[in-house]
């Protein structure tokens, strides 16, 4: 809508809340730097699913292999993000929802598959090996994907935007797996025998990733 100025403005509603946020000059430099931010993201994303499913299939971590699967749709969702603040959808109505929608599907493309590799690992009793390359990965991206969430979590708010938010969210949730599957790691480099270890961190990072899913279609990821 536009307010008495003839300002463009985005409105968030969650839990009875109204927040009205004016595009104006500086919510657009805003949505610029949200625009660099996805694509910082999405070559983050690309390179640790590469890498990370090159490693995971040598040592036959389903944890690993759940977390490097997990960024592609991850980088899916930032390109939404990228493409909602691209041309003529920076200020339309409904590139947001659209976008928010994709970033939604995003979260829910691998679960199903790092669901139905952990339940089979763990009929299987399969054990997985240690992965140093893994290792060092994985304590990368712990480092780097708070910092890009937290920051997302702040332009969302500043933007009125779901989408940003949910990106943001992705990233926190990247960090959280990265630690898990590090903690895996290591345990089964110190406790070999502790092999269930490892799928139980591919069924929470799952479950995570459809209840994510959920908050991000819903809308709850914009802190309003």
């Amino acid at each position: 809508m536009r307010d008495s100025a003839g300002l463009v403005a985005d409105t968030c509603a969650e839990a009875g809340h109204v927040h009205v946020v004016a595009r104006d000059a500086r919510w657009q430099r805003r949505a610029r730097w949200a625009w660099r931010l996805a694509w910082v993201s999405m070559a983050a994303m690309l390179t640790e699913g590469v890498v990370g499913l090159w490693q995971g299939l040598s040592v036959g971590s389903i944890a690993l292999i759940g977390w490097a699967l997990g960024s592609l749709p991850e980088a899916l969702g930032s390109a939404m993000v990228a493409w909602r603040f691209s041309g003529s959808r920076t200020l339309s109505e409904t590139a947001e929802r659209r976008a928010q929608i994709g970033v939604a599907w995003s979260f829910w493309l691998t679960a199903p598959y790092i669901a139905a590799e952990s339940i089979h690992h763990l009929v299987d009793q399969r054990q997985a090996e240690t992965s140093l390359i893994g290792i060092a990965l994985t304590a990368g991206s712990l480092v780097l994907m708070p910092i890009l969430g937290r920051v997302k979590h702040r332009l969302a708010d500043l933007l009125g935007s779901a989408a940003t938010a949910g990106e943001g969210t992705q990233n926190y949730l990247c960090g959280a797996q990265a630690a898990a599957v590090l903690i895996g790691l290591a345990v089964l480099a110190f406790w070999p025998g502790c092999w269930w270890f490892d799928p139980l961190v591919g069924m929470a990072i799952a479950a995570a990733s459809v209840w994510q899913g959920v908050k991000s279609w819903r809308g709850e990821d914009c802190d309003c």
